[in-house]
């Protein structure tokens, strides 16, 4: 039986270290894909594409004529209307590829532990107040479009500067501050409010805000509430805190430096 497998089967191919590499490679980015449109609208996307492939590959096993000819001509305008209705969540997924760590090896931060000093001191001062504010950190995926629709500074980051922006009499405290390069960038700046309708009402515009921007772009967000005085951090589209200044240092040197 052996003998008769040996002689019948064909050779098996052998296995070189660019086949291990390739094989790797495509898995990763499987994975990639499929964590990225985990929990989003993707998801009931790619279901619907893997039921067309099964209907195509069985009106061509069946000899289904008008299935097979009506599938073929609509896959081009399914893929263009996938573009249209899921560009937010494909510049999420392009902005999660763009967060893998073999990027950030090749990017580095200089003065990163003076912006968390200042940042921290300003967000545990203004908190203590009861001063709303949200400040927004730069990494590797740019703010330029926010940056320029907000007022434009480019002044040396220092927490008497973020406190007094924020100050309710400030003409500059509605909006965001834009740190970018380790140097305040903008001030006055409107983000995009999160459309996700799983978000406690509760939840304030600030809030909002920072999670409709964390959700498209790799920024952290730091957010002090104005009525709870409580500061919190907004990654990926999501708020982790309440933290004290030792755990905001802690947080933003893991993230940025």
């Amino acid at each position: 039986m052996l003998n008769w497998l040996q002689t019948n089967l064909p050779p098996m191919p052998s296995i070189t270290w660019r086949d291990i590499v390739d094989i790797t490679i495509v898995s990763v980015a499987i994975y990639e894909i499929l964590k990225a449109i985990r929990g989003t609208r993707a998801v009931q996307m790619a279901v619907g594409s893997a039921l067309l492939v099964v209907m195509f590959y069985t009106s061509r096993w069946g000899h289904l004529q008008t299935v097979d000819w009506l599938i073929r001509n609509l896959l081009g305008y399914v893929v263009f209307a996938a573009i249209v209705l899921f560009q937010a969540d494909i510049r999420r997924a392009l902005a999660h590829f763009g967060r893998a760590p073999f990027f950030r090896y090749f990017l580095t931060r200089e003065g990163a532990d003076e912006t968390i000093e200042e940042i921290a001191v300003a967000a545990t001062q203004m908190a203590s107040q009861r001063v709303g504010a949200i400040v927004i950190i730069e990494r590797q995926i740019g703010l330029r479009n926010y940056i320029e629709a907000g007022l434009p500074l480019d002044a040396m980051l220092t927490y008497d500067l973020l406190v007094s922006i924020f100050q309710p009499k400030s003409p500059l405290h509605d909006g965001a501050v834009i740190v970018q390069n380790d140097r305040v960038a903008a001030a006055a700046c409107f983000l995009p409010l999160t459309v996700n309708p799983q978000l406690a009402r509760s939840m304030g515009t600030r809030h909002r805000a920072a999670i409709g921007l964390t959700e498209e772009n790799d920024a952290v967000a730091v957010i002090v509430s104005e009525e709870t005085g409580r500061i919190s951090v907004a990654l990926d589209g999501k708020i982790e805190g309440p933290f004290s200044a030792d755990q905001l240092k802690a947080r933003l040197k893991g993230l940025i430096s």
